[in-house]
């Protein structure tokens, strides 16, 4: 059967356009339903029970469990309880469901594709009894839900002889009305759960179904969020900006809003509004006078409700959330805080993310599940409660387990880290894949070149090699040879989305989430010595000054000579007894690097510092045994220098040829505010920092060193790391060209091209410069801007989440040690530490046990000094902390600091870390 629709529309010139839309209605659509003797269907279609098993006691007999479109987008946790078994998901609510989330809708179609939960797509709008037409006048969400009751009653009717009935789920009760007129039972979500015998299923239910607020401290009233009309109306009339909100990592009642102009200060309960790490906000800009400068305080409880104003000279940009335009709400890994009340339900939940506040849920399990680690979703927010409100998702397992912290990690720092599914590993090519002659004939054979690599010890996803050799005029040829995991990646698959929402590989201090299966990323696209891989290759002819002659860019084969360490490829460097291919290569790489590298700096680059620490791990337990200071070598800069010759040379060319859609990155230049701390500090140990250009910065860094203190030019090249902006990827064509510039390189293209297997913005750049170089077709979705950029975003996203999570370390537990630090800002409640040996910064908290108790500690705003008696402590000072794991705290397991000296006059520190007059003093030293 056939219907049709003959639309007319107008275009923008005036003329009149006649669409035609064809529906196609059949009457042989299985029902899914093994107790069904009408349809025909073959076996494998029979998905529901005969005898259907789930039950519940506000229903009557056997009953097939029908959703309308909210209940799925709401409760998506509950419908991933097993215990829910012979659901109807009518075509029109998936296809509501995928347009409207696609997030629930993959999860939505996982739990479809578990033949064990009984979930059947029923194709309700081409079935010709189903489907309905849209009346004049009528909603698409009226006509939606009236196409839900229609499929409902027909199932009913349809196996009626066999008595099962259509259950149909809403928290809308007008549906719920309308299908009781046509004898469906509707019942809401709760409703039906809390009449099962399932407590999970009731655990997981929604908190937009709780029916009052008991319990909440209502204390504050936050106001209202102005309407999408109303902010859509502000943004285009300029009284409102858009924003990204990030929450701050040390006050709670701090924040900053970023746009694509500035970034505004947000502080103050009544001004963040509800709004919660990561979500798009609607921010009006307060007038000048009403600024303000952050508050130099470390505020990590809650129960502060304002800061008193101080450093106006400081004053930022400010605003307030007066709207929230995006969610990005996500699961939170954390413990549960039981209720007082004895044998209340509503509890508090702690997220191990600061930036998260407490989330009310309501669980009957509060006794079982408070030592363990459970994951809460939050669901609304409403304006006359404290905190935000949520609901019980799972149990990872107890507290201080190392599988369970470890999973805690990953799920905070929203990585994905789930096994590959099966749809990824069908793209993998077969583990006994060979080059074939076909490929070969394609490719430039460099299987005869002193190729290597030069790596860490242990790395096994080799990504680059290199080669140098001296040409008959003198110069040289030298080449950086990738990885080709584009030839294996290819658009559209599943490998490609799964690597594209990974973004990139993660290293936690005793395993590493790849971005791709492990047969690629340590073994086919492995650039291991003695076997041949494909690559991409990038090729100069470089002079003996290091000037670039000419560049070619080519698909290639090669086999490398050697899988060389740092330490490896120094030794045959330094051994002037060596006089092989690859020594002779070698030492030509680290000459010309030399030289790169120092026209790099007299362009105003800048060589800035981070910690850098290797663990090592007991190979069978898995447990971090010890930890290393990384030993930069002459090697580590010569890879360096080529790696980033490589990104800026095929930035140029991917540039050159697609200016609307490379994908770059760059580095913006921050504004001169954020360097204070810096330049003050310096200033305290008789230095000058001239921040007017890069190249004034580098040189003020350069001649800033102690000779007592051989640290202390690291330690000033840390605290600049700090003061520096998020370097990001983006699209060409989204920013002006004098954007594009990355200050930290000076360079003005960037790009990343030189890590494909655990980058996945290297992948794209690889397709670009495949297609600019006629090597591959040219991929459409690489032309799209939008798209470009929303890939963008996430990559910036996992990029920033992969960074957090590989700083959070379980090297501590069960150990406590007394270490050496360094002071890198001075704050007014709290020192902020490093520590050396293990490339850790924590905070060493100046407060008392007595809160009535006067602290001994003086803060000076305009030097940034904490005084204590006769005790200064200014940034760069020495101290020595105590190192251990905090595992009372109810927020999370953190690195804890005791402050062991200097000694703080007429104090002792208790053994939770606060400070006691000396006649109280509780050894713990």
């Amino acid at each position: 059967m056939l219907t049709k629709r003959i639309f007319y529309r107008q275009t923008k010139r005036g003329n009149i356009l006649k669409i035609v839309r064809e529906h196609y209605l059949r009457d042989d659509i299985w029902c899914g339903s093994k107790a069904c003797f009408t349809c025909k269907a073959k076996n494998k279609e029979k998905v529901l029970d005969e005898v259907p098993k789930s039950k519940s006691k506000v229903v009557s007999g056997d009953h097939y469990i029908f959703l309308d479109t909210n209940a799925v987008l709401d409760q998506i946790d509950a419908l991933e309880e097993p215990f829910l078994t012979n659901v109807i998901i009518l075509q029109t609510v998936l296809e509501e469901v995928k347009h409207r989330s696609s997030t629930i809708y993959k999860r939505l179609r996982e739990i479809i594709n578990d033949s064990n939960r009984k979930f059947y797509v029923f194709v309700n709008e081409h079935r010709r009894e189903t489907y309905i037409e849209r009346e004049p006048g009528e909603s698409i969400n009226d006509r939606n839900d009236k196409a839900i009751r229609t499929a409902a009653l027909w199932y009913q009717l349809h196996l009626g002889p066999k008595n099962i009935k259509s259950v149909l789920l809403s928290e809308d009760a007008a549906n719920r009305e309308k299908a009781v007129e046509m004898d469906i039972t509707a019942l809401s979500f709760s409703e039906y759960a809390e009449g099962t015998d399932s407590s999970d299923l009731v655990e997981r239910l929604s908190s937009k179904c709780w029916s009052d607020l008991k319990g909440e401290d209502c204390t504050d009233v936050y106001p209202a969020h102005l309407t999408p009309s109303v902010i859509q109306a502000g943004l285009k009339a300029g009284n409102l900006v858009q924003g990204s909100f990030f929450a701050s990592r040390d006050n709670c009642l701090e924040a900053s809003v970023v746009t694509d102009q500035h970034t505004i200060f947000i502080q103050g309960r009544a001004s963040l509004n509800r709004a919660i790490d990561g979500d798009t906000v609607a921010i009006e800009i307060l007038p000048k006078n009403e600024w303000k400068a952050p508050s130099n305080l470390v505020i990590q409880t809650e129960e502060t409700d304002e800061i008193t104003a101080e450093n106006e000279e400081e004053r930022q940009m400010t605003g307030k959330v007066v709207g929230i335009i995006r969610r990005k709400w996500t699961q939170y890994c954390g413990i549960l805080q039981l209720s007082p009340v004895a044998g209340h339900t509503r509890h508090l939940f702690v997220p191990a993310k600061r930036q998260i506040p407490k989330v009310r849920i309501e669980t009957r399990q509060g006794e079982k599940l408070v030592n363990q680690r459970i994951v809460v979703v939050i669901d609304n927010w409403p304006r006359n409660s404290r905190y935000p409100q949520g609901h019980f998702v799972k149990a990872l397992g107890k507290i201080g387990d190392k599988e369970t912290e470890n999973e805690v990690i990953l799920l905070e720092h929203d990585i994905p880290s789930s096994r590959f599914s099966e749809a990824v590993y069908a793209d993998l090519p077969p583990n006994d894949w060979t080059i074939t002659e076909e490929e070969l004939a394609k490719r430039q054979d460099l299987r005869d070149f002193c190729i290597c690599s030069v790596d860490p010890p242990g790395c096994t996803d080799i990504d680059d090699a290199l080669h140098c050799l001296q040409l008959a005029n003198g110069n040289y040829e030298v080449g950086v040879h990738i990885a080709d995991v584009s030839h294996f990646i290819r658009p559209y698959t599943a490998i490609d989305k799964e690597a594209a929402l990974r973004a990139n590989t993660v290293y936690l201090t005793d395993k590493r989430i790849d971005m791709v299966p492990d047969l690629l990323s340590s073994n086919l696209c492995s650039l291991r010595g003695g076997e041949e891989r494909l690559a991409f290759s990038c090729i100069w002819e470089l002079s003996p000054q290091a000037e670039i002659v000419s560049t070619r860019y080519q698909k290639s084969v090669i086999k490398s000579k050697a899988a060389l360490t740092y330490g490896e490829a120094q030794a045959i460097i330094d051994d002037k007894t060596d006089k092989s291919t690859l020594a002779t290569s070698l030492r030509g790489l680290n000459n010309l690097a030399k030289i790169l590298k120092k026209g790099r700096l007299e362009k105003g680059a800048l060589v800035l510092a981070s910690p850098e620490i290797r663990f090592h791990v007991d190979s069978e337990t898995h447990e971090p045994l010890e930890v290393q200071t990384k030993q930069l070598l002459d090697t580590n800069s010569m890879v360096e220098e080529f790696m980033l010759l490589a990104n800026v040379s095929v930035a140029e060319k991917i540039v050159a040829d697609f200016p609307d859609c490379a994908m770059l990155r760059r580095h913006p230049e921050p504004p001169s505010a954020n360097y204070d701390p810096l330049i003050k500090a310096a200033n305290h140990q008789g230095f000058e920092i001239d921040i007017s250009s890069g190249k004034t910065l580098s040189r003020s860094l350069d001649n800033a060193k102690k000779p007592s203190n051989a640290y202390f030019n690291i330690m000033l090249r840390i605290l600049t790391t700090r003061c520096m902006l998020q370097a990001v990827y983006f699209c060409s064509g989204t920013l002006p060209s004098k954007d594009y510039f990355h200050y930290g390189l000076a360079a003005p293209l960037y790009t990343h091209f030189t890590s494909p297997i655990r980058r996945y913005s290297d992948v794209i750049v690889h397709r670009l410069l495949a297609a600019s170089i006629g090597a591959d077709s040219t991929y459409p979705e690489l032309l799209d801007k939008r798209k470009s950029d929303s890939l963008c975003q996430n990559l910036n996203y996992r990029k920033r989440m992969a960074q957090y999570a590989s700083r959070a370390s379980l090297f501590f537990r069960g150990k406590v040690e007394n270490e050496e630090g360094y002071i890198l800002f001075v704050k007014k409640n709290a020192l902020h530490i490093l520590i050396p040996k293990y490339g850790l910064e924590g905070m060493v908290m100046l407060t008392t046990k007595d809160k009535n108790q006067p602290s001994p500690f003086i803060f000076n705003s305009s030097d940034n000094t904490q005084r204590a008696g006769d005790i200064i402590f200014h940034p760069f000072d020495r101290v020595v902390v105590q190192l251990s794991l905090d595992r009372s705290n109810i927020q999370h397991e953190k690195l804890r600091m005791f402050l062991v000296a200097p000694q703080v006059p007429g104090f002792s520190i208790s053994s939770t870390g606060e400070l006691l007059p000396m006649d109280e003093d509780i050894p713990t030293f």
